[in-house]
């Protein structure tokens, strides 16, 4: 065998591995989808497909997962999860989300800095000390995680967008 041709069956072979997810996913991943456990009950329904993600709705949520988390057959879509197992997970990180908004709560840029604490909070606002400002963000900007908050903008990003932070009040005479 010539080294052009090696060279052309090992550029050929390379490419094999990358097309045999697809080979050996035929038809079964998609919109639509009923997902179901390994013991066959059903998991959900896939509702989208968004690149490496997807959304499953099971009876009481949707949730967003890898596409590696599944197994595509042309009979079934397969989850490790049970129906009840993945909305107890959801719960649990739910709840967990929950008490990450609490006064004091640390929040952390998108690069895992701390930016500083939550020293106020409303239905829709968070408000955060960054050094000597203060900075109010929405509720939705934030997600849980790495022990707190998270936000998906760097410290500077914040720092230039706060304020100074009000005087405290005096103390009482």
């Amino acid at each position: 065998m010539t080294i052009r041709k090696f060279l052309a069956f090992s550029a050929a072979a390379m490419l094999l591995p990358l097309a045999q997810p697809a080979l050996a996913q035929p038809g079964g991943l998609r919109v639509g989808a009923t997902v179901t456990d390994p013991q066959g009950g059903i998991v959900g329904t896939i509702t989208a497909i968004e690149g490496n993600t997807l959304m499953l709705h099971t009876d009481r949520h949707d949730v967003r997962l890898p596409v590696a988390s599944f197994t595509a057959t042309d009979s079934a879509v397969l989850f490790g999860m049970t129906q009840a197992q993945l909305n107890a997970a959801v719960e649990q990180a739910q709840a967990e989300a929950q008490r990450a908004f609490a006064v004091g709560t640390i929040l952390r840029d998108n690069a895992g800095m701390v930016v500083g604490p939550v020293t106020a909070l409303d239905a829709e606002t968070v408000t955060v000390q960054i050094d000597a400002n203060v900075l109010r963000v929405p509720r939705s900007a934030l997600a849980a995680g790495q022990g707190g908050l998270v936000i998906g903008a760097t410290r500077a990003q914040l720092m230039a967008a706060s304020v100074p932070a009000p005087p405290a009040p005096a103390p009482a005479q």
